[in-house]
C-alpha cells in the first residue's frame, strides 16, 4: 500500500505535505523547506481523500483538474458541517473576525476559530493580516457581513489574482497601512454586535514565512497530474496551497498542492528534484498557452 497526498497544511508556520496510506489509517507529514529540491511521480488514479478525516465510502475517482479532491458525496458532507454552511449555530467555540490582504486593493474579511490562530491565514496565503474582533460565532458572522457591505470588500479573493501580485508585493509599511486604513474604518462602523468584542490594531507579516522576498515571477501554472506524471524543481517560496518550483530551464512554475490531493505519489529516480523536470499539463502563465510537458 502507497501513501496518497492529503494536500499541504501549515504547522507552526512552516509549510507541510499531509499523507494517508491507502487502505489505512496511517498518518505523516513532511516539512519543506525553502531552497531545497523537490520531486515526485504521481501513481495510478486520482481517488477522492474523503470527509471529515474518513475514507470515501465510494472509492471514487475524481478528476485531475478539480482543487477539492472529493467525490460529489463527500464534499457535500464536509460542506455541510463547515461554518461557511451556517449550519452550526450552536457551536460553542470563540472566533475571531480579521482583515486579510493579498496585494494592493485586495482585502478580504473573513472569520475563523480562535483556537486555530493564524492557521487560516497561512491556508489563504494572506501575505498580512489583523484581527478585528473577537466573539460568538454567529456574532462574528454578523459582523463579518456588516463589515464586507460596508467597506466594500469580498469574502473571497480568487488564487489566480494572489498570484498574479506576489512577486512584486509593495514594501512592509504600505502593505501595514492599507489595512490600517480599513481597519479604522471598520471599528468605526455602528452595528457591531454587543457580543463581539473588539481588539486593537496589530498587523502581522507572512512574507518571510511565505518565502516571497526576491520572489520571480511566474512562467507558468500546473493544471493537473496525470499518471506518470512528474513535477520537479527547486522550491522557492510558498503561500497558501501554492508551491513555487524552480526549473532547470529557468522558470518558475506555480503548483497548486490543492491538485496533489487524492494521488499516490512516489520519489522520483535519484530523487529528481534537482534536475528540474515538469512533465504534466502547464498554462503558460505570459501566452496563456497549455504546455504538455516540459516549458
Amino acid at each position: 500500500m502507497g501513501w496518497t497526498c492529503q494536500g499541504l497544511r501549515w504547522s507552526e508556520g512552516a509549510p507541510a505535505l499531509g499523507w494517508r496510506r491507502d487502505g489505512g489509517g496511517a498518518r505523516r507529514q513532511s516539512v519543506l523547506e525553502y531552497g531545497r529540491d523537490l520531486g515526485f511521480r504521481a501513481v495510478g488514479a486520482r481517488m477522492c481523500v474523503g470527509a471529515r478525516g474518513n475514507g470515501c465510502p465510494l472509492g471514487a475517482r475524481v478528476a485531475g483538474r478539480g482543487t477539492g479532491g472529493q467525490c460529489a458525496e463527500c464534499a457535500r458532507l464536509d460542506r455541510a458541517h463547515s461554518v461557511a454552511a451556517d449550519t452550526i449555530a450552536d457551536d460553542p467555540r470563540t472566533y475571531r473576525v480579521y482583515l486579510a490582504w493579498f496585494g494592493p486593493g485586495m482585502v478580504k474579511v473573513g472569520i475563523t476559530a480562535e483556537e486555530r490562530g493564524p492557521a487560516r491565514l497561512l491556508e489563504q496565503g494572506a501575505v498580512a493580516f489583523s484581527w478585528l474582533g473577537r466573539g460568538p460565532l454567529m456574532a462574528a458572522r454578523r459582523t463579518e457581513e456588516l463589515l464586507r457591505r460596508a467597506l466594500g470588500v469580498p469574502d473571497r479573493i480568487p488564487y489566480a489574482r494572489k498570484r498574479a501580485v506576489r512577486a512584486a508585493l509593495p514594501v512592509l509599511a504600505e502593505r501595514v497601512a492599507e489595512i490600517e486604513r480599513l481597519y479604522v474604518r471598520a471599528v468605526a462602523l455602528e452595528g457591531w454586535p454587543q457580543s463581539l468584542e473588539r481588539m486593537e490594531f496589530a498587523a502581522v507579516d507572512h512574507a518571510g514565512a511565505f518565502g516571497l522576498d526576491g520572489l520571480a515571477p511566474a512562467t507558468g501554472v500546473v493544471m493537473e497530474l496525470v499518471d506518470g506524471g512528474c513535477v520537479a524543481g527547486r522550491l522557492v517560496a510558498a503561500a497558501g496551497p501554492d508551491l513555487h518550483l524552480a526549473t532547470a530551464d529557468g522558470g518558475l512554475i506555480v503548483l497548486d498542492t490543492r491538485l496533489m490531493s487524492g494521488w499516490e505519489l512516489t520519489a522520483m529516480a535519484g530523487d529528481g528534484g534537482g534536475e528540474g523536470v515538469v512533465t504534466v499539463p502547464v498554462r503558460d502563465v505570459h501566452s496563456g498557452g497549455v504546455q504538455d510537458g516540459l516549458f
